[in-house]
């Protein structure tokens, strides 16, 4: 996106804010708290612009999602006060676990954003789910996010070749993230009758079934 298309990006965005403070300076709408939120989102969209017109600032980007983190939690607050306290946490291990990754987007040779990008999401996801299923395992989800994460690296074609080695700790990540899920859901709990039932029935069938052939 070239500089002129921003431009024109920013003067609707400017004219778009002056409307509401007008708006709100007549009466007709009460912005209140939501200034600073809107603000932030203006502040975060002015380095987001730096990025997307030169992909090679990608510094932009960790500036950018923090001012649009900070007025979307303001913006939820806001609208949604019943919301889990801890809630902040996960838009803000997202966000910037997205700017990460958007580095890795932007260019692939920039291959260990990925990294942070996987700590920092697979944390959001655990901590979100940890609120709606309090007996699932969150250390085992992060592991598994974790291990998805050195999996995709494995995949990441580079100057020296695919890097095989992360496939190691991938699987050694889904693994045991894996079992902890398992133990977390009790799901042996359902296993074990399962294959008393399985082994039974293979009994019959090789009594029965096999003794006629």
């Amino acid at each position: 996106m070239k500089w002129p298309v921003l431009r024109i990006l920013w003067g609707l965005l400017l004219i778009s804010a002056g409307i509401l403070f007008f708006l709100n300076s007549i009466g007709t709408i009460t912005i209140g708290e939501f200034m600073w939120a809107i603000l932030l989102a203006i502040g975060g969209l002015a380095f987001l612009s730096v990025f997307i017109a030169d992909r090679n600032h990608w510094w932009a980007l960790f500036p950018a999602f923090g001012l649009l983190i900070g007025g979307t939690i303001i913006l939820l607050e806001n609208i949604s006060p019943d919301l889990p306290g801890d809630f902040g946490g996960v838009i803000a291990m997202g966000g910037i676990g997205l700017a990460f990754l958007l580095i890795f987007v932007s260019n692939i040779a920039n291959w260990w954003a990925l990294i942070p990008a996987g700590v920092l999401i697979s944390s959001g996801i655990a901590l979100f789910l940890s609120n709606y299923s309090p007996g699932l395992e969150s250390g085992g989800i992060f592991l598994v996010g974790l291990g998805l994460t050195f999996g995709v690296i494995g995949f990441v074609p580079t100057d020296q070749g695919r890097m095989r080695w992360a496939f190691i700790p991938a699987v050694v990540l889904l693994a045991v993230g894996a079992l902890l899920l398992v133990a977390s859901v009790d799901l042996f709990a359902y296993l074990w009758p399962l294959a008393l039932i399985g082994g039974g029935g293979l009994i019959i069938y090789y009594v029965l079934i096999r003794r006629k052939t």
